[in-house]
């Protein structure tokens, strides 16, 4: 890269200019700010412990030496203690040139043998995916895209919480109350049957609360001596104590839970490499426990559960095992990080989780690390924020939630509206238009949660998203679809205007040469999308790509009124923003319209 040449040079200037030597990670070099002219800047403050000078005196000493012993730099400029130095037009069209034929320009071509896993999605069987699930499993298909993209031997893995109380309250509701009822007899997907009785067994339980408390029970007690949290507390020890009649349920109801996931996956366009399931982990887990009970990493209470003592690392205490011998979270999750560490003795474990599980993994961490796993910090908790909607937070239990299926639905509808509104759809087939349909409203849908860096809570607004005029998902894909058909118009492929390109009689337009700088900056923007786990900022540099794309083909002609060389290259240019897009899109799982 130019800034490493740049480096180099900066560090035999000192060493010319003050006899010094300096670490060249040291010099500081950025990309210049655009009210002032310039390609990078270099940081002059730093360097006058060497100089003994001014700032000016030092940048334009240092901005001397760059000039003459750099053919890149054509010019520079001192701004108090920065240096901007400006490339010359030949170092960004050479540059041009000789990426036009990487398919996937920007990402690395060597893969590590060490794998790197990603656990996202997670859900529960006792209820369908929601807008929650949606930014998670999002953030886990994008953020194993771009691992993939820097190089990374990436294993997705979803892990279904498929036993614990949750579960049973399903399974309860549907035996006092489901008369047998089937996915087949309701017309319901087999996710939001479950969903159902979830939501009832939660508004039987509140009336028998409001029972309790009228006849003096505190909250809390009422809550747990409720008959029916009894009789869910009565079945997971069933369940665990592998009773069959127990199991036959629990089976049929997750196989329903199953088929409802995997269909929305497929139109959500999410996929895993392993899917593992609570249910075979937590006994390794509960098995581990009770080794470290042995070592006296943990202890026994007098009821008989276990618990951790975390208070040295201000992480309080925490229970391991119940007093009747059933898992909680804590124990299966060492169980399965434990298994996945045995399995793939991996560089990361991430978990894309919520970041109401903050507290959770920094105890699982410092729970292994007690237990004398060296390698607890391997875990990471890609932890995001809360996605919420104009009237407030969404809860399961009272079925106040955004289904996952009907947002997508919602989107589709959406997606149909607004682009049967700009009326350009006439030469397209029914199932054309549904294909389109599907790719925009989606396509609008995994922008908006991903342009938002993960950590932020964000308002999900559905009309807003599908807004083909500002930072948003349609708005790219329109921008690749426009550059796909002029050269439709243009009735040749892009190879053809390539091999009639004369590089010797390219001038660069000041947009021109803008858009050449996005494009070298794709490359550190994916290695950085890699290093800090966040999709935001691919999401965001498209949308600039794409901004000042189009802003280039509003002010300057490509195809018509144009000399044939000038044509060449500008056609060309628009390929290499279009492959970008495209490439771009695609980490976000984001497929783009040939047109729309």
């Amino acid at each position: 890269m130019i800034e490493d040449q740049i480096k180099l040079k900066t560090g035999e200037a000192i060493k010319n200019l003050y006899g010094k030597t300096i670490d060249i990670s040291q010099i500081q070099l950025e990309k210049t700010n655009r009210e002032h002219k310039g390609d990078f800047t270099l940081i002059v403050f730093p360097l006058l412990r060497f100089s003994k000078k001014s700032p000016q005196e030092t940048a334009t000493e240092i901005g001397n030496f760059l000039q003459e012993n750099m053919d890149e730099i054509v010019s520079y400029e001192v701004i108090k203690g920065f240096l901007n130095l400006t490339l010359n037009d030949k170092y960004w069209i050479d540059f041009f040139l000789s990426h036009l034929n990487e398919e996937n320009f920007g990402f690395k071509s060597t893969k590590e043998k060490v794998p790197f896993v990603v656990e996202y999605s997670s859900p529960n069987t006792n209820k369908p995916l929601h807008l929650g699930h949606i930014r998670n499993n999002l953030l886990g298909y994008s953020i194993s895209e771009i691992l993939k993209a820097n190089g990374k031997n990436v294993v997705k893995i979803n892990l279904v919480n498929d036993r614990g109380i949750h579960i049973c309250k399903s399974m309860l509701a549907w035996i006092n109350w489901g008369n047998g009822e089937t996915p087949e007899s309701s017309g319901l997907k087999g996710d939001h049957l479950i969903g159902k009785y979830y939501v009832l067994f939660d508004k039987k339980h509140k009336k028998e609360i409001k029972d309790l408390v009228h006849r003096g029970y505190t909250e809390d007690d009422a809550f747990s001596n409720a008959p029916l949290m009894k009789e869910a507390q009565e079945l997971l020890q069933k369940w665990e104590n592998a009773d069959e009649d127990t199991l036959t349920i629990w089976r049929l109801m997750n196989d329903w839970a199953y088929d409802g996931f995997n269909e929305t996956y497929k139109r959500l366009g999410v996929d895993f490499d392993k899917t593992n399931y609570e249910s075979s982990t937590y006994l390794q887990g509960r098995d581990l426990v009770e080794e470290g009970l042995e070592n006296n990493v943990f202890y026994r209470m007098d009821d008989g559960s276990v618990w951790v003592d975390l208070k040295n690392e201000k992480l309080d205490e925490k229970l391991l095992l119940r007093s009747d011998g059933t898992s909680v979270y804590m124990t299966q999750d060492i169980g399965t990080a434990h298994r996945r560490y045995e399995e793939y003795h991996p560089e990361k474990l991430v978990y894309v989780v919520g970041n109401e599980q903050i507290y959770h993994f920094d105890v699982l961490k410092k729970i292994i690390q007690k237990m004398g796993g060296d390698w607890f910090d391997i875990i990471y908790h890609l932890s995001y924020g809360m996605v919420e909607l104009p009237q407030g937070r969404m809860k399961s239990r009272e079925g106040k939630v955004v289904d996952a299926d009907d947002l997508m639905d919602e989107m589709f509808e959406t997606a149909k509206k607004t682009t049967e509104e700009l009326g350009k759809t006439e030469t397209f087939t029914k199932e054309e238009l549904t294909h389109l349909y599907n790719i925009v409203g989606l396509g609008a849908l995994k922008y908006y949660i991903l342009r938002v860096d993960p950590k932020k809570n964000m308002l999900f607004n559905p009309e807003e998203s599908i807004d083909f005029n500002g930072n948003t998902g349609p708005f790219i894909q329109y921008t690749y679809a426009r550059i796909q058909s002029i050269f439709r118009k243009a009735e040749k492929g892009p190879e053809e205007f390539l091999s009639e390109l004369d590089k010797n009689k390219i001038e660069l337009l000041d947009a021109e040469r803008d858009l050449i700088k996005l494009i070298y900056e794709f490359p550190q923007t994916v290695e950085n999308a890699g290093e800090s786990l966040s999709p935001a900022l691919i999401a965001n540099y498209c949308f600039e790509l794409v901004k000042s794309y189009n802003s280039y083909y509003q002010d300057t002609p490509i195809l018509k009124r144009v000399d044939p060389e000038i044509a060449n290259f500008r056609l060309v240019l628009s390929w290499l923003v279009s492959k970008i897009i495209k490439n771009s899109m695609g980490l976000l799982g984001i497929e783009v319209p040939e047109r729309m």
